[in-house]
């Protein structure tokens, strides 16, 4: 999972019949900091997000997996809205074997 701000949203009046109902949502990812560190991409919403938020998202085929048993065409799903981010500053915390 990797965070992202969602900066607006995408309105398709033609689309995939499983994505009827769904909402897209324009994210950009971010660091711990709120900082955006990479390109904009769309991605369906399973929580409720909305513009502003801080927000987890997956991408490859997991993102289909928040709507099982639905079979849903998604690359990104926004999975969780962050509250707050707490960022160690303690090397060891920090360091992954």
């Amino acid at each position: 999972m990797d965070l992202a701000r969602v900066v607006g949203s995408v309105v398709s009046t033609i689309k995939d019949s499983q994505l009827e109902g769904h909402k897209l949502l324009l994210i950009r990812p971010v660091n711990p900091s709120g900082e955006f560190i990479g390109s904009a991409m769309i991605a369906i919403d399973a929580i409720g997000a909305g513009t502003g938020e801080t927000v987890f998202f997956v991408t490859g085929k997991e993102a289909s997996f928040a709507f099982l048993p639905d079979n849903v065409p998604a690359d990104v799903s926004i999975v969780a809205i962050v509250d707050q981010v707490h960022e160690s500053t303690d090397r060891r915390a920090r360091s992954r074997s």
